[in-house]
């Protein structure tokens, strides 16, 4: 059987499995944008003319440049590869940072001056910033992608996906869980199976409308909210507020400690995100990813929008649910559309918070599967390594928010009075900062100690001591001698390397298993091959690396 050349395949526009991701992604992006629509009004106090006139549309056109572009992205590389089964990327407004712009960034400067401007100005120029930045990275991404072993891409944004992904909305789902389980029930029967529901009825949509009947008969919902938030519907494009952006400019020397490590982590993110689509089956071109990441968060912050947009974690959930090219250019432009349209305060009283929430829960239970089913039995515990400071950084997180709801805050109760308590504070929030670049440095350092490949963990370590130096990781901020005692352990794991190494072990053997997933997702990071492996083995991996 010959393969197919490009020419003689037909690509559609739509297939019925684009509808399942359309329905599935598209309610993800609709939390996301429904959450920071909430953030704006009710943390910055920004005007509902500024959110739903020039915030809310400046996003929407972003997201339509960023998900037109994956979906020719993903139609170039089917034509390209022969194939109909490409999945898109996904694309919307960055999770983590749509946080940090509000909390980090903007809600600092509207407590101190109480003017929402102010705070909004800085927003926009961080986000700028962001975007210059992952346009450089689109530059170095590359190279750190090529000599990055696997577990520790895909282990760190597994951890930022069990943890900034899944956790707030599996709370958000055991708070009304007779709304939200049987939704995500229903999810999973019809993601995660091969059972159909009659007449191939979208199991997204399915899932909506039953959480949505639930939580209206059972009272969730009232009709006059949606009432008065139908008032608020009104038509509006953006136009270019080079005002706003150059205002928030003028004071960019504050903002460049946190946009640094930032930008670092949304290219890194991207790039773990590319990582985990190859997994998958489909290799895109990371540079190309991240330069319209890079120009899309440009492009919003022209327009008067602080949140950066950017690839998704998820490609693989999207894929096994059916999607293909099609799904992620209509979630965009109708999601842009709502955008311009100012609906969010109308779709926010009309569905139940806990119907649309338990596809991220998906979504992370299938990227925390992928990081172990599409790595080596023998790394296992490296993609945990890589896990452990994304964990940290929500549970600081968990515990700074904590402390600010009861008026006080960790530096004021002390590290001591707090260790007294059990709750490990410093550790866990020098661990955790700039987790997912951490991440990957202890992730392939495990990776390469489990090989003996010491040399190659000797140089991770010694990244892990400049990155510590400099503050990109484990460092409050950027600056030098950011973390000097971390910066020496990790120095101290160099020459322990760098003694074994001289030793001559020879490295791990990888078995016959192993090779053949190497094999199957083109990998380069395996140890090398002592004896062929059966091309049968592939099978069993590739089933698994299609859930």
């Amino acid at each position: 059987m010959t393969t197919p050349t490009p020419a003689a395949v037909k690509l559609p526009h739509w297939v019925r499995g684009d509808t399942n991701a359309f329905f599935g992604f598209g309610v993800n992006v609709l939390v996301n944008v429904l959450t920071l629509t909430t953030l704006c009004l009710f943390v910055i106090n920004l005007s509902e003319g500024d959110v739903f006139g020039t915030i809310l549309p400046a996003l929407g056109i972003a997201l339509v440049f960023g998900n037109v572009y994956y979906t020719i992205l993903a139609r170039r590389l089917a034509a390209k590869e022969g194939r109909t089964d490409v999945t898109a990327l996904p694309y919307g407004p960055s999770v983590p940072h749509m946080f940090i712009v509000i909390f980090v960034i903007m809600l600092p400067i509207y407590l101190k001056t109480k003017d929402p401007m102010l705070a909004w100005q800085a927003g926009v120029a961080w986000a700028f910033i962001i975007g210059i930045i992952v346009l450089i990275g689109a530059f170095v991404g590359p190279y750190i992608r090529k000599y990055t072993p696997r577990a520790a891409l895909l282990g760190t944004l597994a951890g930022i996906s069990i943890t900034f992904i899944s956790m707030n909305p599996a709370g958000r789902m055991w708070d009304l869980a007779w709304v939200a389980l049987p939704v995500f029930a229903l999810l999973l029967i019809g993601l995660m199976t091969d059972v159909r529901l009659p007449f191939n009825f979208p199991i997204g949509l399915a899932a909506l409308l039953l959480g949505t009947a639930i939580g209206w008969i059972g009272g969730v919902m009232s009709v006059p909210d949606v009432t008065a938030a139908a008032k608020t519907i009104a038509f509006a494009l953006p136009d270019l507020k080079f005002g706003l952006l150059f205002d928030g400019l003028n004071e960019m020397a504050p903002l460049l400690a946190t946009a640094i490590p930032l930008g670092v982590y949304n290219f890194t993110e991207a790039m773990t995100n590319v990582e985990s689509a190859a997994t998958a089956g489909d290799n895109y071109n990371l540079r190309s990813v991240l330069l319209a990441d890079g120009i899309g968060a440009v492009i919003g912050s022209l327009l008067g929008s602080p949140f950066p947009p950017a690839v998704y974690v998820g490609h693989p959930g999207w894929k096994a649910a059916g999607g293909r090219t099609g799904y992620s250019m209509a979630t965009g432009i109708v999601i842009a559309l709502l955008c311009f349209l100012g609906m969010f305060g109308l779709l926010a009283s009309i569905f139940p918070t806990a119907a649309i929430v338990p596809i991220l829960l998906y979504i992370g239970l299938l990227i925390g599967a992928q990081a172990f089913q599409a790595t080596p039995r023998a790394h296992a515990a490296a993609v945990v390594a890589a896990l452990i400071p994304n964990l940290a950084s929500w549970a600081t997180g968990q515990i700074d928010n904590a402390l600010a709801a009861a008026g006080t805050s960790a530096a004021a109760v002390g590290d001591q009075a707090l260790a007294g308590a059990g709750v490990v504070y410093h550790g866990l929030l020098v661990l955790g900062q700039g987790a997912i670049l951490a991440g990957l440095v202890f992730g392939a350092i495990v990776v390469f100690i489990i090989d003996k490949k010491f040399l190659h963990a000797g140089i991770f370590a010694l990244v892990g001591a400049l990155l510590t130096f400099v503050g990109l990781i484990h460092g409050e901020k950027v600056e030098w001698n950011a973390n000097g005692p971390v910066s020496l352990g990790y120095l101290f794991v160099a020459v322990i390397c760098a003694i074994f190494y001289f030793g001559k072990h020879s490295p791990r053997e990888p078995d016959p298993e192993e090779l053949a997933l190497d094999r199957l997702h083109g990998g380069a990071d395996a140890p090398a091959p002592v004896s062929p492996a059966p091309a049968a083995a592939a099978e069993p991996d590739r089933a698994a690396a299609a859930a």
